[in-house]
């Protein structure tokens, strides 16, 4: 069983740790990434499975270069060339990963990807936020059997819906829906993670996180939204300028993050009411009603003689105004008693 089944049967999160190109086309460099991912706490190391020719053509029409953002006038062939990761590579990568105890994961652009994935016997698939739209992978995925991270960047309501329908006809295989906004990196104020236990409420599945900004708050925030997936992008250190450096977490701030998430599912836990057991020695620190200032037998009780104050010993507080209106000692009560039931000539029968 990959991990990823495993976690959602226990509401554990599942944390992804996603090397893209930040190989920077080194597969030295790419080893030293799974080893550090695996140090970092990552349940699953991800790749991407596409080729520059896989994603689109070599063209210099206008509408082939990017127009803003952190790839601001770069040619969609130049950049695909600088990002891929060569797919020789995959079957050592998956290796490697298994043998740090991480699962393997990739997301596959177009039908040979997923062809190439299934000879490798990948566990599970992700399909990326620009595919969502591309109807017919999402069915080539999900004919394969296998779960399947659907990411949600810039998708509609409808698009997702759709999206949806499409796995879930040809698939009986565990579907997660991520969050996502498409921009890299991404702005707080643009992530608007409240929808998370919306997409949760309207689609009927498990909903994640996958996540652009530079920071690790929203992570803490999802999970606490409902998110049982968090995928990062994941690099050893933002000197090492890659294409997707800008908006990676190093290998100590990943560490901080599984610590964090961990952290964070500790301290959500369950609903309960009661004292924890750390609690139950502070038991003794509640108000009580105890004596004051000594009282004679027959004597009235009042504010004087008695109050409502650290610790616990004596009688409820519920009853001190019972006490003051009514109450009278049935025997001397020396000062610093706890007040019991057995001191007092009435039934305690009137509370607040």
């Amino acid at each position: 069983m990959i991990k990823l089944e495993e976690y959602l049967k226990n509401k554990k999160t599942y944390i992804i740790a996603e090397m893209s190109g930040n190989h920077g086309g080194d597969f030295n460099k790419c080893k030293e990434i799974i080893n550090a991912a695996a140090d970092a706490g990552a349940d699953c190391l991800k790749i991407q499975t596409y080729t520059k020719d896989t994603l689109t053509i070599d063209c210099n029409r206008d509408e082939f270069i990017i127009k803003g953002g952190l790839w601001d006038k770069e040619n969609l062939y130049s950049l695909y060339s600088k990002a891929y990761t060569p797919w020789e590579w995959t079957k050592d990568i998956k290796k490697l990963t298994e043998e740090k105890g991480m699962d393997f994961l990739s997301t596959p652009f177009d039908f040979t990807a997923v062809d190439f994935l299934e000879e490798l016997g990948i566990g599970f698939y992700k399909i990326a936020s620009m595919e969502i739209v591309d109807l017919p992978l999402i069915k080539k995925v999900a004919l394969t059997g296998k779960p399947l991270l659907l990411s949600c960047g810039m998708a509609s309501e409808e698009e997702i819906k759709e999206a949806v329908s499409v796995f879930k006809k040809y698939s009986k295989a565990q579907l997660v829906l991520l969050k996502c906004c498409s921009a890299y990196p991404t702005k707080y104020e643009d992530l608007n993670l409240d929808t998370i236990p919306d997409m949760i409420n309207k689609f009927g599945t498990y909903v994640g996180l996958s996540d652009h900004s530079g920071g690790t708050l929203p992570d803490i925030v999802a999970v606490t939204k409902g998110a049982c997936v968090i995928e990062k992008h994941f690099c050893i250190s933002k000197n090492d300028k890659t294409v997707d450096s800008d908006f990676s977490l190093d290998k100590d701030e990943f560490k901080q993050l599984v610590e964090d998430i961990r952290n964070t599912e500790k301290a959500l836990g369950k609903p309960n009411y009661g004292p924890s057991n750390d609690e139950k020695q502070s038991y003794n620190l509640r108000r009580s009603l105890y004596v004051v200032k000594d009282i004679k037998k027959g004597e009235r009780f009042s504010s004087e003689n008695i109050r409502s104050i650290r610790p616990s010993n004596g009688l409820h507080t519920k009853y001190y105004e019972f006490l003051i209106s009514n109450g009278t000692a049935s025997c001397d009560i020396k000062f610093g008693t706890p007040l019991n039931e057995s001191m007092i000539n009435e039934k305690l029968d009137i509370i607040i």
